[in-house]
């Protein structure tokens, strides 16, 4: 079975795909994700390059890509330097949910629920970001990244990670 044209993607409420589903003038994929730039190996003072992201991707009715708003709230090293945890008003994480709260909330007629795009890709601050597809030992697969959310057989728009 090879990766189909069009890669469905499940709606799941409070987990990692509550974010996306359809708005006036297609589909969306919304996602928080630290990543780090292609090609970075951790080392010592790695915390300074893990990035968290608040990224919106919007597609069209059939899943052609359209555009992305791809913001960084900041570093893994300024999270872990919030005065009171990860919750506060000022720490990255919150940073980061109220700007995708924010893009959300400008889509038009959105409504939560099942999507299904093409591959795209593209590379921001050095981060590849995007639906890329391939296949491993005779297996197909598309993986969203860099949330690292992997789809296959039966493409019933489940994920693992």
């Amino acid at each position: 079975m090879a990766v189909p044209e069009v890669i469905p993607i499940a709606y799941e409420p409070r987990h990692r795909t509550e974010a996306i589903g359809h708005y006036a003038e297609g589909q969306f994929l919304g996602s928080i994700t630290y990543a780090f730039p292609e090609g970075y190996r951790p080392d010592d003072g790695w915390e300074e390059h893990k990035r968290l992201y608040a990224v919106l991707h919007t597609f069209d009715a059939e899943g052609r890509y359209r555009d992305s708003d791809i913001w960084c709230a900041g570093t893994w090293a300024e999270q872990q330097r919030a005065p009171e945890g990860q919750y506060t008003p000022d720490s990255v994480l919150a940073r980061a949910q109220a700007h995708l709260a924010k893009l959300l909330r400008s889509l038009p007629r959105r409504r939560y629920t099942d999507i299904a795009v093409r591959p795209f890709r593209l590379t921001v601050d050095g981060v590849l970001f995007g639906m890329l597809t391939g296949e491993d030992e005779g297996e197909p697969w598309a993986e969203l990244y860099p949330d690292r959310l992997g789809f296959g057989p039966p493409w019933d728009g489940l994920y693992e990670t």
